[in-house]
């Protein structure tokens, strides 16, 4: 059988979202596909530091992770690429202009970093683990490495921030627009490359729309049964849901298990 390289999405393909725990049926998929030879890894947006909880809690060794600018082989931190500085400055310059809060994440940690409280007045705290630091002397223009950028900009009033696509965004809140790495597709391509693995044995599963990059004409796209459209036209593959076994399924399906 051919070697495959699998690389599977995390949330709403991976995971029942009613639980948050991997569907028992994927993970059995996933050890048959490494018992198989097949490469099997993560694919997700996640920090590093939350990505690296949930693979050890489940038994993986590899992953994409921070949306595509780093990655893990073999649980060995290889890479993980910051945003563009300039991007960075210049988002956060017009924040402060329109009147919006905003905070950052500068390393691989649940630390973010503020000049004042304005985002937490705006918005509130985030729903997930967060230790926030306030800091008014922080000159943003001399922070080294951007990971995270969150503004407190409302969904209604996103067009007036002109910036905003200097940097891949995110909208998972109503409340407010987070900048993170969106390249899933190009991570891939470099943990590939790494692997000296042709891009042609590549598969993917996703699930919604932070996952239309990595659905690529280089390799086979699978969607889950519970995906967003959007993502099913572009796939190459359409599987059942993903609590109904669709990953199991599709690994059947193609014959790898």
């Amino acid at each position: 059988m051919k070697k495959k390289y699998c690389f599977f999405d995390i949330d709403g393909t991976l995971t029942d979202r009613s639980t948050n725990q991997v569907v028992p049926s994927a993970l059995e998929a996933l050890r048959k596909l490494e018992e198989n030879g097949h490469f099997v890894a993560i694919a997700t947006g996640r920090a590093h530091y939350k990505a690296e909880l949930f693979i050890q809690a489940n038994g993986f060794k590899n992953m994409v992770c921070n949306g595509g600018n780093g990655f893990v082989i073999e649980n060995k931190f290889v890479e993980n690429i910051p945003l563009d500085k300039e991007g960075c400055i210049k988002i956060i310059e017009e924040t402060e202009k329109l009147g919006y809060g905003w905070c950052i994440a500068i390393d691989d940690t649940k630390d973010v970093y503020m000049t004042n409280d304005l985002f937490l007045r705006q918005v509130g705290k985030r729903k997930e683990p967060t230790r926030y630091i306030i800091d008014d002397t922080m000159d943003f223009h001399e922070v080294e490495d951007f990971y995270k950028i969150y503004v407190a900009i409302p969904k209604e009033e996103e067009e007036t921030l002109t910036t905003k696509n200097l940097i891949g965004h995110l909208r998972f809140e109503p409340e407010y627009l987070m900048f993170q790495p969106d390249n899933k597709r190009e991570g891939i391509v470099k943990m590939m490359q790494h692997l000296n693995g042709p891009l042609e044995d590549v598969v993917v599963f996703g699930d919604d729309y932070n996952d239309l990059d990595m659905f690529s004409p280089q390799w086979l796209s699978i969607a889950m049964g519970n995906g967003c459209q959007e993502l099913k036209d572009k796939a190459d593959y359409v599987t059942d849901t993903n609590v109904n076994d669709g990953i199991k399924k599709a690994c059947e399906h193609f014959g790898w298990i």
